[in-house]
């Protein structure tokens, strides 16, 4: 009569224990991947007043390490693949890549006079440069790390952004008002559209079919077919265009316009200026969080970020970050906020998960966890995870 009673605890301590150990491998597969113990995540900002790289440990939020990577450093990006930060010295003419695992700079690969921008294939076998003072762009094999291509395009190029696809390299030229487009393979050219002058930041579709450009010199943004390589349509804005965000189907694009005070959003199938909402005395950048559908807005002159969530159009109240907020990224899976200050030389890590939608509403948000200190005239952000 015993063994019976026995043989239930015997049973539901069995049990009680299993379901332990499977709740404690639930919970750290669950818990945000910055916490894990054998994963790193970083944040990197570019210093344009001494030509320095900030390296930012995102967990014990502090800085790490001080690099110098040359004059004039921008279009600071992180590998896709591997662990690795690639930026250019827009003064002294290369690329540089920093091993984000030693803070150390590994290689400098020149690659023409004043490069201005970075982008690299959706595999991230490739890199590509634009090279601003010579008129061209280069592809860069990210393994060897040697030049692969070099392609002619028109005067004063500015950004260079290759097709979701990877079949297309697209590259807009200040001086001609033109968009290049080029084989991304071996950078031959493929067709010349023109658009609006001064043509400056480029957003492609998902599905590498439509590319929309904007103009430094006037309120518009120029839609170019890219199957077809013609001009679709100049869009007028009501407001100079700052940034490009677009959502992740490809349906709307989000543009920040200081001279509008607002964001201007664009129905990407009709090519028409679909809606506006006022955000702030001078937004300028933004960046989108796909999980909860909230667009963060940088307001350069309010010193603020406005939350807009982009399917009820809802604005949150802005969040007070400093002097000049610029630039700015989301980091693990979306949970915090950074955003670059170039007038308080500072790093902003913002707490997002209470600006989550509530009903038809925004919840408030929360002031700015921290503030980091940086170099001197912050300007780029990229985040890496290893």
């Amino acid at each position: 009569m015993l063994l019976y009673p026995r043989l239930n605890y015997r049973l539901i301590f069995l049990l009680a224990l299993l379901g332990g150990l499977a709740a404690r491998e639930v919970a750290v597969e669950l818990r945000p991947r910055f916490l894990r113990p054998d994963l790193h995540l970083f944040a990197y900002v570019a210093n344009t007043g001494d030509g320095t790289l900030t390296a930012l440990d995102l967990v014990r939020l502090a800085p790490v390490a001080t690099v110098a990577v040359g004059a004039g450093p921008a279009g600071v990006r992180a590998h896709p693949t591997r662990d690795e930060i690639w930026g250019l010295s827009s003064q002294g003419g290369y690329v540089w890549i920093l091993d984000a695992t030693t803070n150390q700079v590994v290689a400098r690969i020149p690659v023409g006079r004043e490069p201005s921008a970075l982008d690299f294939s959706p595999d991230g076998a490739r890199a590509y440069a634009v090279a601003s003072g010579s008129n061209s762009v280069v592809s860069i094999d990210c393994a060897s790390r040697q030049i692969l291509a070099r392609g002619r395009v028109g005067r004063r190029p500015s950004v260079a952004r290759v097709s979701p696809d990877g079949k297309l390299v697209v590259v807009s030229n200040r001086d001609d008002g033109t968009l290049s487009i080029l084989d991304a393979l071996t950078l031959a050219p493929l067709g010349i559209i023109k658009v609006a002058p001064r043509p400056e930041q480029i957003a492609i579709l998902p599905d590498s079919s439509k590319a929309f450009i904007t103009s430094g010199a006037s309120d518009q943004i120029s839609v170019a077919d890219l199957k077809r390589k013609v001009l679709l349509a100049k869009l007028d804005l009501g407001g100079s265009p700052d940034d490009l965000v677009l959502k992740p189907d490809g349906g709307e694009l989000y543009i920040p316009s200081r001279d509008a005070h607002g964001l201007i959003i664009v129905n990407t199938q009709t090519n028409e200026v679909a809606d506006f909402r006022l955000a702030g005395m001078s937004p300028e950048r933004a960046v989108l969080a796909p999980r909860t559908g909230i667009l963060y807005v940088s307001d350069t002159a309010g010193g603020d970020v406005v939350p807009i969530a982009i399917e009820t159009r809802q604005v949150a109240r802005p969040i007070s970050v400093g002097q000049a907020p610029g630039t700015c990224l989301l980091a693990a899976d979306g949970d915090e906020l950074l955003v670059v200050d170039s007038g308080s030389n500072d790093l902003a890590v913002i707490r997002t998960r209470t600006s989550q939608p509530a009903g038809n509403a925004l919840a408030p948000p929360r002031s700015p966890m921290t503030l980091i200190a940086v170099g001197p005239r912050p300007r780029d952000l990229a985040v890496k995870l290893f």
